[in-house]
């Protein structure tokens, strides 16, 4: 068996491709995943930012909210960035009506919580488990996690806020490392799916 794992990148909506470029630096077999089948077919599985209510519709519709949250729960490994994060979330603090998570992770998101498109910005961010010193974080319309239960680990702080959790084979962060260059976020990813391969 081949050591490279393949790691799917929910491609309903969002920034897809920088995801795939980011694993397939990290020596990844990344690939697009849009239908249970295919998401059957993956070690792990990386969920992208975008709109969180419009990906949990999409993901309904498509078929996939369900298959989803059976693989999370079996254990594959999972990265949310930004909604990711919000899809892997337990419970939103605030969420629009219908909006559903795929959940796995102990922790009540804040939608938004760092202000609009136009209060973007881009931080060092210390990450737990991440050697080399600080990545660095953009934050577009980025939620931050109000609270984690027991099993959670935070593993990054920013303005006294949580903007990274870990939980068994799920990671999630508030901000997007695949829009940086800096891929050693996805590297930690790739090592978790190898860990469990």
């Amino acid at each position: 068996m081949s050591d490279t794992p393949v790691i799917g990148v929910l491609a309903l909506q969002g920034d897809v491709r920088e995801h795939l470029i980011a694993l397939a630096s990290a020596d990844a077999l990344a690939r697009p995943i849009r239908r249970p089948e295919e998401l059957a077919e993956v070690d792990g599985l990386v969920i992208p930012g975008g709109e969180s209510t419009t990906m949990s519709k999409l993901a309904v519709l498509f078929g996939m909210l369900e298959p989803l949250r059976e693989r999370v729960r079996a254990g594959m490994p999972v990265y949310g960035t930004c909604a990711g994060m919000i899809l892997l979330a337990d419970k939103i603090l605030d969420p629009r009506s219908g909006q559903e998570t795929v959940g796995g992770i102990d922790m009540i998101v804040r939608r938004n919580a760092f202000g609009r498109q136009n209060e973007s910005f881009e931080a060092a961010v210390e990450v737990t488990g991440i050697d080399g010193g600080p990545v660095e974080g953009v934050f577009i319309r980025a939620p931050w996690v109000e609270s984690v239960g027991a099993e959670a680990q935070v593993v990054a702080e920013h303005g006294g806020h949580i903007v990274a959790v870990r939980q068994g084979n799920a990671l999630a962060t508030s901000f997007h490392p695949e829009l940086t260059g800096d891929h050693r976020v996805h590297a930690l990813f790739v090592d978790m799916v190898r860990a469990v391969r």
